[in-house]
């Protein structure tokens, strides 16, 4: 799923090839996508582009008469700049926002079509799709431990809760973790100061330096390959390949549609998370749909345990 630097780099590329521009026409190829009645999204043809923004995970179209689109990509949903009237994809294909010097593409790479759409008008709208997590790139550290620290959560958990912080998801909050060399699965409610100032810095760090990179990438050109795994991570990805700070064996750890990477020599003593008690933990604190994570959802006793 793209992620806040991901996200960036979209919106970086998507401000270069068509703010100021007007939308000429809008192709919607699947039935799936589009999750609002009114106002249309066929409103905002002949309009232009105003402004993106987003809103966690989610790019924010900003065009004339304060008319929004939020996009929510997912897991497979990814854009692509095209010349203008080129055709949708096959079964990947979900929208086409055609401009005078090209079309931007909306393809899904899975067949359970997962990313949405919807129109809003005016910033009070807009603002009921804002999950209201903090911008890590933006709070100071007492803001930081406040959100941290909220619910009690494993570490993992809290970082990806969008109503705690925006645009964190697995890959990302795998690296933090790696970075800050603590445990996926560390309660929130254990913390010691100097620990969440270590997951502070690790988790600007980390993100500052990951979205700087793919900034700058589409500085250049439209993001054509937005992917959660990079040969240059720590450890998100690279189960059992070894950990780059001390070379042991990368674990992994999975939970319905969510997973945690980890170094057991950095993270967690050298245990292995692999137990009853770790399979508890998970039940009780992680939703079991990808759905329910974005919407803040947690597991059946999650929360304020």
């Amino acid at each position: 799923m793209p992620e806040l630097p991901d996200v960036e780099a979209y919106l970086c590329a998507l401000r270069n090839h068509t703010a100021g521009r007007e939308l000429l026409g809008l192709r919607i190829e699947s039935p799936f996508l589009v999750r609002s009645v009114d106002p249309p999204p066929s409103a905002a043809v002949g309009r232009r582009v105003r402004s993106f923004a987003r809103l966690g995970k989610r790019i924010v179209f900003g065009f004339e008469g304060e008319l929004f689109f939020v996009l929510h990509l997912m897991i497979a949903g990814r854009l692509r700049w095209k010349t203008r009237g080129v055709g949708l994809p096959g079964r990947m294909g979900l929208a086409a926002f055609d401009f005078e010097h090209g079309t931007l593409l909306l393809t899904e790479a899975s067949q359970k079509k997962r990313a949405s759409l919807f129109a809003v008008q005016g910033a009070e709208a807009l603002r009921a799709h804002d999950p209201g997590g903090v911008e890590p790139l933006e709070c100071d550290l007492p803001t930081f431990e406040a959100a941290l620290c909220r619910e009690s959560h494993t570490l993992k958990r809290a970082l990806t809760d969008p109503r705690l912080f925006s645009g964190i998801g697995n890959a990302y909050s795998d690296e933090i973790l790696h970075r800050a060399r603590t445990s996926p699965f560390r309660r929130t409610r254990d913390l010691a100061p100097e620990d969440v100032a270590m997951l502070y810095a690790a988790t600007r760090a980390t993100l500052a330096e990951w979205t700087g990179r793919f900034v700058r990438a589409a500085e250049e050109r439209f993001p054509e390959k937005v992917t959660a795994f990079h040969a240059d991570m720590a450890v998100h990805g690279r189960f059992g390949e070894p950990c780059p700070a001390c070379g042991a064996p990368v674990q992994r750890v999975v939970y319905a549609e969510n997973e945690a990477n980890y170094c057991a020599r950095c993270q967690t003593g050298g245990k292995l998370l692999a137990d009853r008690a770790l399979s508890r933990l998970l039940k009780d604190d992680w939703p079991r749909t990808l759905e329910e994570l974005e919407a803040g959802r947690a597991g059946s006793r999650a929360g304020g345990q």
